[in-house]
């Protein structure tokens, strides 16, 4: 049976993701939903706004604005926004771009970008003395704990912004505008909190120019997979597979917890993102991690792979040293500044598993890269007004031109220069349909998913086999479910 919302994602994949868009789902890089009747305390939003002026043309961004969207938050006027926001595999130039439109929209204000790492540890003293930045992009390593700032009311509602005519989709509310389900993982008690401004597709990426050259087939099924790879091995040119090594959990999600809903579909990722008891003892769970250490038994993966970051283990890729690495679409902005002239990098799904329950086309995909605006920030209603523009459609065809990645915005790439990599993961939402699963969550126990990645690491180096990696998972599993002081998010 089909809910409303499946079809919703349906019509809006066909009449939208052609065009560029992309297909939206709850979750996002830094997971984390707080079930209903978390309790959530009260936080002050801006009141209603009188509209003003007339229609404002913004040509140098392809803008024309019409009257009652140039200003709906009734923004501060004559100050400094102050936004604060991760610099990562995205970089900073999209926020810039989107500073530069509100500019532009609102002369007398303007806009300070700061990018920095490690959001956490640089802004938790700023939340603690009560002058946080007015927006965040709150992502990457050591990133604030979104349900903790949550319900100690330090973020404020964002649902003057939902309610707010879009900038440049006339006769839309923001909310209206955005991917269907994109923005559930923000949701907290009912109030949005928080926004995933990036869209990600995640899969098996390879160099077309290659595949063309060679007259390779992408393999459909594992088997094929395995039989590509005993036949690239033989070649003796190139592996058949590297991965990012010093951060194992690439494999995790990437490779591990596909091959698990190719098997048994959405059943056991349920179980496993709920926490059920004895969920990694699924016998969905068992195949899976089987056919990762195949990969890794049979000599499949470039030596030396562990010891190498994400970056360097995805330019020994680029260098030819491997054919497959799995990733995230922001892998093409990610390593553009050193990507062979021509490489043509392209991602497909997991391949299908015989006799499981997913078919080939099924992809994990998600939105992410999460911001917020503090309750106590002196300007949010400017921070408000930061992330309406943000998430345009002018904003969204930037970032798919200049960061080959998909902002959950309808309609966001229509008419932009896609390349092959941005191209090809709209190619695989696409063709996924309703078949689209969310990264692991596992209840929001962060003992769990640091396991996970742990071990899975020393399986991929032989280290330990598939039941031992079980073994320890489900342990720690079980204590975590024995802690009373440990709170388990379900989430589905």
């Amino acid at each position: 049976m089909k809910t409303s919302r499946d079809l919703d994602r349906r019509e809006f994949l066909r009449r939208s993701l052609l065009l560029g868009g992309g297909l939206a789902l709850a979750a996002g890089g830094v997971p984390g939903c707080a079930p209903a009747g978390t309790p959530v305390p009260p936080t002050a939003t801006p009141a209603p706004p009188a509209q003003t002026g007339g229609p404002v043309s913004l040509p140098e961004f392809g803008l024309e604005v019409p009257a009652e969207a140039v200003d709906p938050l009734n923004i501060e006027k004559g100050i400094t926004v102050d936004g604060v926001f991760f610099e990562g595999g995205y970089g900073s130039d999209y926020i810039r771009y989107a500073a530069k439109i509100f500019e532009a929209l609102h002369p007398e204000t303007k806009v300070s970008v700061v990018g920095i790492q490690r959001v956490g540890d640089q802004l938790r003293p700023r939340f603690i003395a009560g002058n946080p930045p007015d927006v965040i992009d709150n992502s990457g390593a050591g990133a604030l704990d979104t349900v903790a700032l949550v319900n100690e009311g330090q973020l404020a509602d964002l649902g003057p912004l939902m309610e707010a005519p879009a900038l440049d989709t006339p006769g839309k509310m923001f909310k209206e505008t955005l991917f269907p389900g994109s923005q559930d993982t923000g949701v907290y008690d009912g109030k949005q909190y928080a926004l995933n401004i990036a869209y990600t597709v995640v899969g098996i990426w390879y160099s077309k120019t290659l595949f063309e050259k060679k007259g390779w087939e992408y393999p459909k099924t594992w088997d094929e997979m395995l039989a590509f790879c005993e036949k690239v091995k033989a070649e003796g040119e190139m592996w058949p597979w590297t991965y990012q090594g010093k951060y194992p959990g690439y494999m995790v999600w990437g490779v591990w917890y596909p091959l698990i809903y190719k098997i048994g579909g959405m059943d056991p990722l349920i179980k496993l993102d709920n926490l059920e008891p004895e969920c990694f003892q699924q016998p969905e769970v068992k195949q899976a991690t089987e056919l990762v250490y195949e990969l890794a038994a049979k000599g499949y993966i470039m030596p030396g792979s562990e010891g190498l970051t994400h970056t360097e283990a995805q330019a020994e890729w680029l260098n030819g040293k491997a054919v497959f690495i799995p990733c995230g679409s922001w892998l093409e902005n990610e390593m553009k500044t050193i990507t062979p002239e021509g490489f043509n990098m392209v991602v497909k799904p997991i391949p299908a598993v015989q006799g499981g329950k997913g078919s080939f086309e099924a992809v994990m995909a998600a939105a992410g890269e999460v911001y917020f605006v503090p309750s106590k920030a002196k300007h949010p209603r400017a921070g408000m007004e930061f992330l309406r523009i943000l998430l345009s459609k002018a904003s969204a065809r930037y970032f798919a031109e200049n960061v080959s990645s998909m902002m959950p915005v309808i309609g966001g790439t229509e008419g932009a220069k896609l390349s092959p990599g941005m191209q090809s993961a709209v190619e695989v939402a696409e063709a996924a349909g309703n078949e689209v699963f969310a990264f692991p969550f596992f209840g929001g126990v962060s003992q769990v998913s640091t396991e996970a990645d742990n071990r899975m690491g020393e399986l991929l180096t032989l280290r330990i086999k598939p039941a031992e990696f079980i073994s320890a998972l489900q342990k720690v599993t079980d204590e975590a479910l024995a802690n009373p002081d440990i709170k388990v998010i379900r989430r589905h």
